[in-house]
């Protein structure tokens, strides 16, 4: 059935000496769902895909594969027994052994010609069969991580789990090999709950994101929800830059430089912190009925966009500098006065922690 449940965490808890790593941590993945475990680094999302792993011992809750408890109450299966597939950021191939031989370590239940057969099957779908009688360090890092992943999925586990396994790619062959890891995870139908720092990488792969502070999750929704919807500063930070004005609340509305904002939920005097999303800041080079203007202090192509930078002032002739994210190519001139306007729906009021 497509929506049942692959893994289930309750409230685990995990402590090194004083420092409490994870905290109350708690998730659900269906079958064929990517998770992504989002955030700095030192949050714990490691430490969790560790004890999921069953690499860390499990302190407080329970984990469930398939419904079965694998850690919990007093017991623990072994990592090697709990039919989880891991995928390192070091790919973690065994030098001494070709790529067929990597594939076939773990099939430990069937005969010699049924191990070849479902290695040869997996590599083919990864794009790997031609290397079957090379040896890791023959590959390139893009090759070595499609035989981590075929390695991961030949014993058809209900769960892979993968640490940061884009992260020792460059840029380009990062956005190919990781389109390509989707795809099959996908086509596989495994579910995987996959850890990075890196939150376009999190929307990409993830049907949803659980956003990891010190320890706990901080939000857990679907990517386009983090984005538009973010539940505090933190959040909305993590997914890209924002320009950020602190003010206090006055009968339900904070007024910045760029405009006033309701803030529901505030009450007077509540200090708060605006963030406006780049994109929410559109520009015009020609005239327009907009009461606000910026100064062009340098305009950059960023290849699918451009970014402005402008000097703007408030009513008391502070001068604030801002960013505006505009689609395509857009260039204003240095010194060059543009009307602003905003989209309040990448606007978000948040009351400062007192």
């Amino acid at each position: 059935m497509p929506n049942e449940t692959a893994l289930e965490i309750k409230n685990i808890s995990h402590a090194f000496g004083n420092i409490l790593a994870v905290k109350e941590f708690n998730i659900e993945i269906a079958r064929g769902e990517v998770v992504c475990l989002l955030g700095p680094s030192g949050c714990g999302k490691t430490t969790a895909l560790r004890i999921v792993a069953g690499l860390e011992e499990l302190q407080a809750g329970q984990i469930f594969l398939t419904g079965k408890c694998i850690a919990g109450n007093g017991s623990s299966v072994p990592a090697e027994k709990r039919g989880i597939g891991l995928v390192f950021q070091d790919y973690a191939l065994f030098p001494h052994l070709n790529v067929l031989q990597n594939v076939t370590f773990g099939l430990e239940r069937m005969s010699g010609s049924e191990k070849n057969f479902r290695a040869e099957t997996v590599l083919e779908r990864v794009g790997m069969k031609w290397a079957i009688a090379r040896y890791p360090h023959t590959l390139s890092g893009g090759q070595q991580q499609r035989v981590a992943l075929a390695r991961a999925i030949a014993p058809e586990p209900a769960l892979i789990l993968l640490d940061e396994p884009f992260s020792g790619l460059d840029a380009r062959l990062r956005d190919q090999v990781r389109d390509e890891s989707l795809h099959i995870l996908k086509e596989t139908g495994t579910a995987a709950l996959l850890v990075t720092h890196d939150a376009e990488e999190a929307m990409f792969m993830g049907d949803q994101i659980a956003v990891m502070r010190e320890g706990k999750i901080v939000q857990f929704d679907k990517p386009d929800i983090l984005y538009t919807h973010p539940t505090d500063v933190f959040v909305a930070e993590f997914f890209g830059e924002v320009n950020k004005f602190y003010c206090r609340a006055l009968d339900g509305i904070v007024s910045t430089p760029v405009g006033q904002f309701s803030a529901p939920g505030l009450q007077n005097g509540d200090e708060a912190v605006v963030v406006i999303r780049p994109e929410a800041i559109t520009l015009n080079s020609e005239r327009s009925d907009s009461h606000l203007y910026g100064k062009v202090l340098a305009s950059r192509m960023l290849g699918r966009a451009s970014l402005i930078h402008l000097s703007q002032c408030d009513y008391e002739h502070e001068e604030f500098h801002i960013h505006s994210r505009v689609p395509g190519r857009f260039l204003p001139q240095e010194g060059e006065i543009v009307p602003i306007t905003l989209k309040p729906d990448h606007v978000f009021v948040f009351n400062v922690p007192s």
